[in-house]
């Protein structure tokens, strides 16, 4: 086939005509992005149990979210190293996790392009015991364990029996609380701790207030005997005195797993433990029942007796001749022992203590021993608590009185009980607030700056003699 030179010069002509037209056509239209309004960053309330629903309104230029559009919905489980997913819209689920606040994020897929987008937000999972006080109380003998929900002043009284139909053990010792991993200030379990010859001290599941299992169930092996007396939670761990040793819990395995927390064998050694110990940040330090000395244990726990140098002469921290040790509450730094003598006389001890494993550092430096200014006031269950300020209160039937060693000032708070006897005293982590126990009633005191102990609020309603309680905030 042959063309004319004219007609293949027309038809090139209007090509190139064609061409240089289009090219101004092209303009750049970015995808819209679907608008998610109140979900960004926000942290969403939810109640263990009930129907979690989770329904942002949602607008998309040009598209219909209900057809083009996915939802996937994430939520973080710290404490088991993983994330458990939900699709759809909206979110409706029951639910189940445990208390305390969760990362979260919401994944919007355009199913026309597959573009993706990404809404950060939290889940504050709480229950009906997740914020208040837990109260350990006894009533004629009889161990009761109550809540006072933080939004009423109404108390659930004996809810341990209400929900097992069973009673505690009895002697209730103390009311302690295990955290959360990872989660400070929250409550995995409550533990009940009795000195209950005949039955075993119970744990308690912090969300629910339903029981766990029973205090032997906390041991890889449980030992024949158990005396439980004391604990406190510190950098993950828990320590305690059973049996008059110290026991750690293994953090060697996952938080999630089934072990994770558990007492094993008890530290070694020669010693009878008071439950007046602490772990401080280097180390372990207490008093020795058998011994009549201050002991240490190292930060992983091994027993180092009385491996330290002592320096002034106030006394002999490795020999002090008493038994009887009434109340002392180790820190670094300053410290003070209140203790009974074997003729009755009750003695201040104040000594530093300035130990660090890491440095090799291991002195205690006795600095004085003197007859408590306020001893004549001490009965055998005297309260007491240590502030960080290093003032002491103490119970002496119906009144608190307020101590300073450093001036020996000795003064009675202001508040009046009506000649109710104090049973439980408990000191806020704040240090401008004790909480007091009287039979049927908490009370709160303000002490701050200023302020000699007045009642600031009265909760009624608790079942007999108030032993322990923990806040929940």
């Amino acid at each position: 086939m042959k063309f004319n030179p004219i007609t293949i010069c027309v038809l090139l002509i209007l090509a190139f005509c064609s061409c240089k037209k289009d090219l101004g056509n092209y303009k750049y239209s970015p995808p819209t992005e679907p608008i998610v309004v109140n979900l960004q960053d926000a942290t969403v309330d939810a109640t263990i149990g009930d129907t979690l629903v989770l329904q942002p309104y949602i607008s998309f230029k040009d598209a219909d979210p209900t057809k083009d559009l996915d939802f996937d919905w994430r939520i973080s489980i710290q404490e088991e190293a993983r994330d458990i997913h939900y699709t759809g819209y909206p979110l409706k689920v029951v639910y189940s996790l445990a208390p305390g606040v969760r990362a979260a994020k919401l994944t919007v897929t355009d199913k026309r392009n597959s573009m993706k987008y990404f809404y950060d937000f939290k889940i504050s999972g709480k229950t009906q015991f997740s914020k208040g006080l837990a109260v350990l109380s006894v009533q004629d003998g009889i161990t009761k364990l109550s809540f006072v929900k933080a939004d009423t002043i109404g108390v659930l009284p004996d809810l341990y029996f209400a929900l097992h139909h069973e009673n505690l053990p009895e002697t209730p010792l103390q009311l302690f609380a295990r955290p959360v991993f990872y989660q400070p200030g929250t409550v995995q379990d409550y533990w009940v701790i009795c000195a209950d010859a005949n039955k075993s001290s119970v744990i308690i599941d912090g969300s629910t207030m339903l029981k766990k299992r029973d205090f032997p169930g906390q041991f890889f092996s449980p030992p024949a005997t158990i005396k439980p007396e004391a604990f406190e939670a510190t950098k993950g761990w828990v320590s305690g005195v059973i049996n008059d040793k110290l026991y750690l819990s293994v953090t060697s395995t996952a938080p999630f797993a089934e072990d994770w927390g558990k007492f094993a064998n008890p530290v070694a050694g020669n010693y009878e433990l008071s439950p007046y110990f602490s772990n401080t940040n280097n180390f372990f330090f207490g008093y020795d029942k058998k011994r009549s000395a201050f002991v240490s244990f190292s930060p992983s726990g091994a027993y180092l007796d009385t491996l330290y140098t002592v320096t002034g002469t106030a006394f002999n921290p490795q020999k002090l001749g008493m038994k009887d040790l009434l109340f002392m509450k180790p820190v670094s730094g300053r410290n003070y022992a209140f203790m009974k003598s074997n003729d009755g006389q009750i003695y201040e001890f104040s000594f530093n203590v300035d130990m660090d494993d890491y440095s090799n550092t291991r002195i205690i430096s006795a600095d004085d021993k003197r007859i408590f200014k306020g001893a004549a006031l001490v009965n055998a269950d005297t309260k007491w608590q240590r502030s960080y300020l290093d003032v002491f209160y103490f119970t002496s039937n119906d009144k608190i009185y307020r101590y300073n060693p450093i001036n020996q000032d000795l003064r009675t708070l202001d508040a009046n009980f009506g000649g109710k006897k104090v049973t439980m005293l408990k000191l806020d982590d704040n240090d401008n607030k004790l909480i007091v126990g009287v039979d049927g009633a908490l009370m709160f005191l303000d002490i701050s700056v200023g302020v000699n102990g007045t009642i600031k609020r009265t909760v009624t309603g608790i079942p007999g003699a108030p032993v322990d309680e923990v806040s929940k905030n």
